[in-house]
């Protein structure tokens, strides 16, 4: 009788291994297999970074410093994205987090934009934003709070959020990344300043627009910017 319910706690272990088991999280925008091992002088990345040798690894590895700059808010939008991933410190390898600081000049924004690959929670340090995301079709309901110093919100994976700073005053936020390499897609230029440009018929249909204001678009988002 003991080995019978041995035996089938056992299956059932392995069938909820099974069951669960699942493929690692993509940590960069595609990684497309090798057709031919031998062709070795082609195999340059792998899902993430390369490991260093534990022997050699220095406290600098896990170290970042500057974070308390200011970014340079002087552009269209009127914000700046310092961003601290695996790129920038080395040691955030295979942890699964990132984080970055948000500059805001008076009435700049962060425009929407996604994070295919990582949850954002973000605080307010200074100032005061206007934040939101939209969830998935078929609904694309605004989930939207005005945020003061100290308040917190989180972004879902994925869904296309932003951020405003409502006040006249500069504003500043840090936001965590539940990756390494959460990765960024700014609507606006991925749509309008693709490379190549997106066939202008294509988005004239899909957002209802003159072919003008369209190819107006194309120009101003486009590579040349």
């Amino acid at each position: 009788m003991r080995k019978a319910y041995i035996v089938t706690v056992a299956l059932f272990a392995l069938a909820f291994s099974l069951a669960s088991a699942s493929d690692p999280d993509p940590l960069q925008d595609f990684c497309v297999a090798l057709k031919d091992y031998s062709d070795y002088k082609s195999a340059v990345f792998v899902n993430g970074k390369f490991c260093k040798n534990p022997k050699l690894v220095k406290p600098e590895d896990f170290f970042f410093k500057g974070l308390n700059i200011a970014g340079n808010t002087e552009n269209k939008v009127g914000s700046n994205v310092t961003t601290v991933n695996v790129d920038t410190l080395l040691g955030l390898n295979t942890l699964g987090i990132s984080l970055a600081r948000i500059d805001f000049a008076p009435y700049g924004e962060n425009p929407p934009h996604t994070h295919p690959r990582g949850t954002e929670i973000l605080v307010v340090l200074e100032g005061t934003l206007f934040v939101g995301f939209v969830t998935s079709n078929p609904d694309n309901r605004l989930f939207t709070k005005t945020l003061k110093k100290g308040d917190v919100f989180v972004f879902p994976v994925g869904l296309i959020h932003f951020q405003f700073n409502v006040g006249k005053t500069n504003a500043i936020a840090i936001s965590g990344l539940s990756s390494q390499n959460a990765g960024v897609i700014t609507i606006a230029d991925a749509v309008f300043g693709s490379n190549p440009p997106i066939n202008p018929n294509v988005l004239t249909k899909a957002f209802q627009l003159d072919k003008n204001v369209v190819e107006e678009l194309q120009k101003e988002f486009g590579v040349e910017k």
